[in-house]
């Protein structure tokens, strides 16, 4: 390790990178794939001399992604892209033991958040990795003069993609993007495996609790919520779910869940997780409804699904710090006890380590590879959100199958002719 980092940053404490290094390289035991792709780009040199700023939750798989990029030639700086999701020993091990500048400590401040973005533009990237699209917003509101130095931006989450859509509806993304949470070896594996079993070790981490017996609800039925449901019923919670799709809602009634609008479920829950990527989905009302002690979080990506400053509002006094990542509010009119978890923000990030490596490991997969193809394809790509090709998805899962040993099927010159031909019926 150097004793003196020849790069700026801003973490914690460099002190702490040895255990960092030792945690990165123990999540690298269940990244096949990335490694994978690491030993290419570090012979092929894709990103030879791109600038590339990440925003990301700054965590061992993290880590491993911005190794990658290294690998491939990449001038990358880590931000961190949530207050609470910062591994401290993390970041210090990147800074001293790969040189990868990072501005990121768990625990920071909105101001400090937004000083980090800041001082990542002032990087003058061609390519962004963002989870939220806070960086991507704050370019364009703030430097639009930079906006034609991007060659493209890549984003992880359902709430980013949905900011991007709208900043494409409103005529302003100059610029292509990769809707990486969009990639079925991402959604399909991340959200529902990932989310699902790192949201209840949160909660668990956080509070101790026995699930089995509880009411769980959860809101929001897409993947997230899918995984969250599922994985609370295997620990013997009866599942509630809350939803606006009329399909997602069918779904989950025929995946045997009870199905109610949120208004409901608030008198009945115990546990509620927001898994939306919308705002104020338990609000007010919903507070007031809710049994003394019943215990609220939020696994979707800003802490805004919460109400938060209506249940300020609501409450007698400051709320009470119990444990770590744990606040109980007092409501006023009735005497309820409301337990929010890790301040409203990610749960699984707040209170546990987020995703196990080998889920993030598809993923970054992704994330590796949309930056690669952003990069050959600069100046082909309109702007907008764009889905990574479905090669390119298959490729991924080829990549993982092959990293597990397990061998599938292909199809025959015989299969193939009859699915490109008409002619053959009954």
């Amino acid at each position: 390790m150097s004793a003196t980092p020849a790069v700026e940053y801003d973490v914690r404490d460099i002190g702490l990178a040895a255990d960092g290094k030792r945690r990165i390289e123990w999540a690298e035991r269940e990244m096949p794939v990335l490694r994978l792709i690491r030993e290419r780009f570090a012979s092929e040199q894709p990103l030879a001399g791109i600038r590339l700023i990440a925003c990301a939750h700054i965590t061992t798989e993290t880590a491993n992604l911005a190794r990658t990029l290294q690998a491939g030639g990449a001038e990358a700086v880590l931000i961190a892209s949530n207050p609470l999701s910062t591994q401290d020993d993390v970041a210090a091990s990147l800074v001293a033991d790969w040189g990868i500048p990072v501005y990121a400590i768990k625990g920071e401040t909105t101001e400090t958040y937004n000083r980090h973005v800041r001082t990542a533009l002032d990087f003058h990237p061609e390519v962004i990795i963002d989870d939220g699209s806070d960086v991507v917003a704050t370019l364009i509101k703030e430097r639009a003069e930079q906006v034609k130095e991007v060659i493209g931006t890549t984003e992880e989450t359902t709430t980013g993609i949905v900011r991007l859509q709208a900043m494409a509806n409103a005529g302003v993304l100059a610029f292509p993007s990769m809707a990486v949470n969009n990639a079925q070896t991402k959604h399909l594996f991340d959200n529902r495996y990932g989310t699902g079993q790192s949201t209840l070790d949160g909660i668990i981490r956080a509070t101790n609790i026995l699930l089995a017996g509880r009411t769980l609800v959860v809101v929001g039925y897409g993947w997230c919520g899918k995984g969250v449901a599922l994985r609370g019923r295997g620990m013997g919670a009866n599942v509630v779910i809350a939803e606006i799709d009329p399909i997602k809602a069918v779904e989950a009634v025929m995946d045997g869940f009870r199905v109610m609008p949120i208004r409901e479920a608030a008198a009945v829950g115990d546990i509620f997780v927001t898994v939306t990527g919308n705002r104020h989905v338990i609000d007010t009302t919903h507070f007031e409804q809710m049994k003394d002690g019943a215990i609220v979080c939020n696994s979707g990506h800003f802490d805004l699904e919460l109400n938060l400053i209506g249940l300020r509002e609501l409450s007698s006094a400051d709320p009470i710090t119990l444990r770590p990542f744990v606040q109980e509010y007092q409501i006023s009119a009735n005497g309820h006890r409301i337990i929010v978890l890790g301040e409203g923000r990610l749960i699984n990030l707040a209170a546990a380590e987020g995703h196990p490596a080998s889920v993030m490991d598809m993923s970054f997969a992704n994330q590796a590879l949309s930056v690669e193809y952003l990069v050959k394809h600069k100046g082909e790509l309109q702007p907008g959100v764009h889905l990574l090709p479905r090669e390119v998805d298959a490729e991924i899962a080829g990549l993982k199958l092959r990293a597990l040993g397990i061998s599938i099927d292909t199809l025959t010159p015989e299969q193939i002719e009859y699915m490109n031909s008409w002619e053959t019926g009954t």
